[in-house]
Formats: structure tokens, C-alpha cells, sequence
């Protein structure tokens, strides 16, 4: 049996739909079945989520392979960024470990660091270090800017241009390798139990990137391209996106369509140096980001 946290985000769903399709008996931890989709029927159901540890022990029972795939970006009424992007993990990888599994995939981030400017990476670093210190046999997947054409970022990105400009924080000069989340999911299939590097993937870090460098401010450019809108892109200086999302946020709590955190995290780039390798050892060559959205 493995257990799935995050499978109803980016990654989670297209790695859930390979997972089902191969026939691996999976079970889910989530708080709403409903967001599994037609899913839901094909995998067993475990209520609950990471700010709820007694949720755990259930949720592991038989379980020999964990893939901890679900985080947050922003603080959340359950629980903080650091409470359930780092310590939700920790308490996890115990429980794992008490529970008998032999296997841990966790999902870190590209520049995962304590020195981090960015709560949710310093967050991931934390986590990380548990993972990695456990006694599980584990594998991390740490990503550049992971998307989709419907995800909640490129969402976002698609209903700011429809004003007559295009506003994004700061600079827009950070730079992201953005690897398609069909991608990731193909990568960590590779790497699961019965995958073709599954042994080699054993006490690995892998860091997925795409093929190209883009700014925030090229990806930016390439979703309006996607969407066949000409709009002049205006760079609002940091400390007024600082202010006004702070603020957005005091006002409309967990319904904000942005927070500062989330602003913050497109400020730090997320570059490997490595490029695709990782994701090629994998078997995966990923598809350039305007190939994908149907730039070209």
C-alpha cells in the first residue's frame, strides 16, 4: 500500500491518475474527497491532513511507501507555513517510522535552505533534514518552478491579463527552470518501488528542472502569449507589493488571491545546475514551458 498526501494538487493528480493506472493500491490523506474527481472511487480514502498528527497513524496503517507531496505556500487557519510545510513532515517521517514503512519520498524545493529569505523554503529545508536523518530508506525530489496549464499560479497569471496591464512583483528578473508537472510525475514513478531506477533512487536527491531559464517576468510574457493577449508588463517596486498584499490578506484571510509569502517565493531563484539531468537519469526529458502552454 502507499500513501499519498497532496494528490489533489499540481503534481499529486497526474501522479495519483499514473498510480491508479498501473494498478498500485493507493490511499489517500486528504480533507475533502470530493477534489479527488472521478479518483476517488479507485483508491481508499484516509480523513484528515497535516495539521491533524492523530490523522496519521491511521492513514500509515499497512503502509510500506509514503509520498509526501502535500505542502502550503501561505499561512493557513489550521496552522502556519513553518507548522505544516515543516514540522507537519517531521511528525510524519515519525509516525512512518513507527508504523513500520520502508520507503519515503519526500518533495523539497529547488533552494530548500535555512538561510532562506522565504519562510516556506526555509521550511522545506527543515523538513528535509528530518527526512534525510530518519531511518527510512528515502528519496527527494527537489523542483524548480513546477506547473501546469490550470494550476493555481498560471491561474492567477491568466485572470491579471485580462487588465489593461500585467502587474508582477518586483523585478521579474528572478530566474526558474519550469518543468511541466506530467514531467514530475513520470520522474517520481521512475523512482517508486518497482520503477526502473527504483534502487538507484534509494538515499538520492534529485533536482527537476526544465529545459529553459526563464524570469518571472519571461514567464509572465509566455502566458500571454499562450493566451494570445498583448499586455505591457508593469513591475511594481517590491515594497508597495509588500504593503498591499500584507494588507489584502489582513482583510480577506485565507480568501486573498495572493499573499506576500507567495509574491516573496518569485523573488528567489530556483535554478539547478545540473539542468534536465536529474530528470534524464529518470528517463524524463522535459518539455520546454512554451511547448506545453502552445507558445510557438
Amino acid at each position: 500500500m502507499l500513501l499519498l498526501t497532496g494528490a489533489t494538487g499540481t503534481i499529486g493528480l497526474p501522479l495519483l491518475r499514473r498510480l491508479t493506472d498501473a494498478g498500485v493500491p493507493v490511499r489517500c490523506l486528504v480533507r475533502d474527497p470530493r477534489r479527488l474527481g472521478s479518483q476517488r472511487v479507485r483508491v481508499q480514502i484516509a480523513l484528515g491532513d497535516l495539521a491533524d498528527p492523530f490523522s496519521f497513524r491511521h492513514a500509515l496503517r499497512g503502509v510500506d511507501t509514503v509520498v509526501h507531496m502535500a505542502s502550503v505556500t501561505r499561512d493557513q487557519p489550521a496552522g502556519s507555513i513553518e507548522e505544516l510545510a515543516g514540522i507537519a513532515a517531521w511528525r510524519l517521517v515519525r509516525a512512518a517510522e513507527r508504523a513500520g514503512v520502508e520507503r519515503f519520498v519526500f518533495f523539497s524545493t529547488l533552494g530548500a535552505s535555512t538561510r532562506s529569505s522565504a519562510r516556506l523554503l526555509r521550511a522545506k529545508a527543515i523538513a528535509e533534514r528530518a527526512v534525510v536523518e530518519s531511518s527510512l530508506q528515502y528519496t527527494v525530489f527537489a523542483p524548480s518552478l513546477v506547473y501546469s496549464p490550470s494550476d493555481p499560479f498560471i491561474t492567477l497569471l491568466e485572470r491579471m491579463s485580462l487588465l489593461p496591464v500585467l502587474p508582477i512583483s518586483g523585478t521579474g528578473r528572478a530566474g526558474f527552470q519550469p518543468i511541466w508537472a506530467e514531467d514530475v510525475a513520470d520522474c517520481v514513478i521512475a523512482a517508486l518501488p518497482g520503477g526502473p531506477i527504483a534502487g538507484e533512487a534509494i538515499g538520492t536527491r534529485y533536482e527537476l528542472a526544465g529545459p529553459e531559464t526563464l524570469t518571472y517576468a519571461e514567464i509572465a510574457e509566455t502566458v500571454l502569449h499562450s493566451l494570445r493577449r498583448r499586455r505591457p508588463i508593469a513591475r511594481v517596486p517590491t515594497r508597495v507589493v509588500r504593503r498591499t498584499l500584507k494588507l489584502v490578506e489582513l482583510l480577506m484571510g485565507p480568501a486573498a488571491f495572493a499573499t506576500w509569502d507567495e509574491a516573496e517565493l518569485l523573488e528567489v531563484p530556483l535554478i539547478s545546475r545540473h539542468g534536465t539531468a536529474d530528470a534524464e537519469r529518470l528517463g524524463v526529458l522535459p518539455k520546454p514551458m512554451p511547448a506545453v502552454l502552445g507558445v510557438g
